[in-house]
């Protein structure tokens, strides 16, 4: 969420920076919904300052024993005007907010300019692929030959994009989490949380993902509340009225209807990322700056829609609607934000240094930046499978962004008022893409799988996964 008053001030350079993410200028009209909000207020101020002046005269009058009823009926009047002025602002003032909270964050002066992911910029690589003596496979035909990964069956549980994992790729894929959280919560000073999976709107409008995206999410919907509501009230309603006409038939059904929907309406989305619960910790609390940074990791499920995924990546585990990762979140004072930033990189990139996986490091240009993303690093795995780096990890600092959707803020020591807080968060990593990074890095020429040696205390033992004779 933006902050009006700099937009105010230097509406040139908020376009300017819109202009960077390739947007058209916006100032315009928020400004004339902040114009008209301020000028309704000082409206209703100025009808308060007037009937506290009849007020007063109200007083001279009574004490002169003279009538005082045609002022009365001004003050009255006043009162009215007042509310409807107040009731006016405050509509204005939400629909400022709602077009305020669909205008993504502004990059930040070092991010590259560009449209798409063709623009990002390449930092740096780490490690050099394996030359192998054979034509390399795809993580999905090595799991297929395996007998440990199943699509069709997971389409039959589930439908398209979900896998069914057993044996002892399902004892990897666990491994691989159990590992990294081990790293983020041993060495690298993050505390573990086991949040809800669900969350509230608001939950999910506090870090962006609401209201403009919510297609690519998971919702519930009390459908068995609905349901019961419809049943027992339909059937009192038949008993206990007599029906007169269809008209009377048709009010009962929609006034059923109506409160069926605000039934519905009480629903829970599915987290698409732990950032989601991991950020929202902080929502409308004022901390203590001795408390910052405050480092939390979790590993959750995650659901993804996919809306905008047509036709990309159908086959395999790259793009799922379910997947496990570890998440990182950092809150953090204004000061510490781009230093925060760079060792949250650092701590996803030591995962994939200890798996020994080839990687590269790339700066996300304006135009391939998330919504509330000031600046985004990805690192993306090699797949020797696919002969082409893929995304496993996004890590983003978000400003205070965040932070003022969900009213999150600190104290500094001698400071009287408070700050907003800063917002970061990465993949430490995609745990189901990682584990694609480790099938298909390291295969052999038969199809098995070589355990990293960072895995082996988790694996009992195994040191290869072979197919089941």
């Amino acid at each position: 969420m933006h902050d009006i008053k700099p937009i105010r001030e230097n509406p040139a350079a908020f376009d300017a920076a819109l202009a960077r993410r390739g947007l058209a200028p916006l100032s315009p009209q928020i400004l004339a919904l902040d114009a008209a909000r301020r000028e309704t207020l000082t409206r209703a101020q100025a009808i308060q300052t007037e009937r506290n002046q009849l007020s007063k005269e109200i007083g001279q009058r009574k004490a002169k024993g003279e009538d005082a009823s045609d002022i009365l009926l001004a003050v009255s009047k006043s009162k009215l005007a007042q509310t409807e002025a107040e009731l006016k602002a405050a509509e204005q003032q939400a629909m400022l907010e709602a077009e305020l909270s669909l205008i993504p964050n502004l990059p930040a002066d070092d991010v590259p300019v560009g449209k798409d992911e063709n623009d990002n910029v390449e930092q740096r690589k780490q490690g050099e692929p394996a030359k192998l003596d054979f034509k390399p496979k795809e993580h999905g035909d090595l799991g297929v030959a395996l007998g440990m990964m199943d699509f069709e069956k997971a389409a039959k549980i589930s439908g398209a994009r979900f896998v069914v994992l057993s044996g002892q790729l399902a004892r990897l894929e666990r491994a691989l989490g159990q590992f990294m959280l081990d790293l983020q919560t041993g060495e690298n000073g993050y505390r573990e949380v086991r949040p809800p999976v669900l969350v509230r709107d608001h939950a999910l409008f506090g870090t962006g993902q609401l209201p403009k995206f919510e297609e690519d999410l998971f919702k519930t919907i009390d459908m068995g509340g609905v349901y019961q509501h419809l049943k027992t009230n339909l059937q009192s309603a038949v008993d206990g009225i007599n029906f007169s006409s269809m008209d009377e038939v048709y009010a009962v059904m929609r006034g059923l209807l109506k409160e069926a929907e605000q039934i519905a309406a009480n629903k829970l989305w599915l987290i698409p990322t732990a950032e989601v619960p991991l950020t929202n910790l902080v929502r409308e609390t004022i901390l203590d700056e001795a408390a910052l940074p405050m480092r939390v990791t979790a590993l959750t499920p995650c659901f993804r829609a996919e809306a905008g995924a047509a036709g990309k990546d159908t086959t395999g585990m790259i793009r799922q609607h379910q997947f496990d990762k570890v998440e990182l979140v950092s809150i953090v004072t204004p000061e510490q934000s781009e230093a925060e930033h760079e060792r949250m990189l650092g701590c996803a990139e030591e995962v994939l240094k200890r798996l020994g996986l080839p990687y590269r490091v790339i700066t996300l240009c304006t135009g391939d930046m998330g919504f509330s993303a000031r600046k985004t690093y990805d690192i993306e795995v090699w797949l020797p499978g696919q002969n082409r780096y893929r995304e496993i990890s996004s890590c983003s600092n978000c400003g205070d962004f965040q932070a003022r959707r969900m009213d999150a803020r600190f104290k500094a020591k001698g400071e009287k008022g408070t700050r907003f807080v800063h917002t970061l968060n990465g993949s430490g990593l995609a745990v189901g893409r990682t584990l694609i990074a480790v099938m298909e890095n390291y295969q052999d020429a038969d199809g098995n799988i070589r355990v990293p040696e960072a895995l082996k205390p988790y694996m009992g033992g195994i040191e290869t996964i072979k197919a089941a004779s």
